[in-house]
């Protein structure tokens, strides 16, 4: 496990949100929950969906304050809106389609 968090600081360090994202479970599985805030909301600022989904079920647990979780969810929304193409729409829709013909 030890390894396995190692790995994770380092994507984390270097931009990617999904590893961030599994440190904050990590913490949280550790009892260490303002780290595993703290990760989350760096996540969900970045784009995750999942981070952001643990945000908001931290908040339901009372780890989380509304004011924490409004500005993470204004970061969120503003990188979804930035990651927005025509192409982008037109490939989840195509895999939409794909999904509901299997």
């Amino acid at each position: 496990m030890k390894n396995a968090k190692f790995h994770f600081e380092a994507a984390a360090m270097a931009g990617h949100e999904g590893a961030r994202y599994k440190l904050g479970i990590l913490e949280s599985n550790l009892g260490n929950m303002e780290r595993a805030v703290k990760h989350c909301m760096i996540a969900a600022s970045a784009g995750g969906s999942h981070a952001m989904q643990m945000l908001i079920t931290l908040f339901k647990q009372g780890f989380v304050n509304r004011e924490s979780v409004n500005s993470t969810l204004a970061a969120y929304n503003d990188c979804c809106v930035e990651m927005r193409s025509k192409a982008r729409d037109a490939h989840i829709n195509m895999r939409r389609i794909e999904f509901i013909e299997e």
